[in-house]
């Protein structure tokens, strides 16, 4: 008589097994949407029962909206500091503008659009959507503000100018995940639209001028 005995899980203690369960559910939604995120899938790639993830996640909308938290958060402090090195307020506002323009960064996008619509029935997705949006917003416009300090930009408010770029860059990054060829290089129209909008010298925020080096 054969018999097959199932692999046990090793015994994690709990802020291991919860950190596991918060990467696994991460990994998910880069890969396949924050949509796959359910019990069975993030039970499945840890390879726990699902009820050890109900345990430590017993709502499975307060994971999504963490695991969207994470992703976002995570690129905001990314390229924060990448900011940060920067000589300029015109170089970090054309880095920013190409930054976020790369296709390097489409599974992140996915989770942005996906989070959009996702948030309507998701309360506390809704939430962690507006935070995060009010956390790009202040970064862009900390650069606004920079550059108009330094006589390089001109705008009276620099706030809604940021929603308005932040609009722009959703809007066209949006488009291509479903690679819409309708308007060739994105990168250079999106630069020459914003410096017209922050009053910036002609060329200065297109992509070469953000002397991409960073590291």
């Amino acid at each position: 008589m054969s018999s097959t005995t199932q692999k046990r899980a090793r015994r994690k203690n709990p802020a291991e097994r919860a950190a596991e369960i918060s990467e696994a559910a991460r990994e998910i939604a880069l890969e396949q949407g924050l949509s796959a995120i359910t019990l069975r899938n993030v039970a499945a790639r840890v390879g726990v029962a699902s009820g050890l993830v109900a345990h430590y996640q017993p709502n499975v909308d307060g994971l999504v909206a963490a695991t969207f938290s994470s992703i976002v958060a995570a690129e905001i402090h990314e390229v924060s500091g990448m900011l940060a090195a920067l000589p300029g307020p015109s170089e970090r506002l054309a880095f920013l503008l190409e930054t976020l323009m790369e296709g390097g960064r489409l599974d992140v996008t996915a989770v942005w659009v996906e989070a959009w619509t996702l948030g309507r029935r998701n309360e506390a997705l809704a939430t962690c959507v507006r935070g995060q949006m009010d956390s790009w917003q202040s970064v862009l416009r900390g650069v606004v503000e920079d550059g108009i300090a330094a006589g390089q930009f001109e705008t009276e408010d620099p706030g809604s100018l940021a929603w308005q770029i932040l609009g722009m860059i959703d809007g066209l990054t949006a488009q291509s995940l479903v690679r819409w060829g309708g308007v060739s290089d994105r990168g250079t129209h999106l630069a020459r639209a914003v410096e017209g909008m922050v009053g910036a010298a002609r060329g200065s925020l297109q992509p070469q001028a953000s002397g991409k080096s960073v590291s």
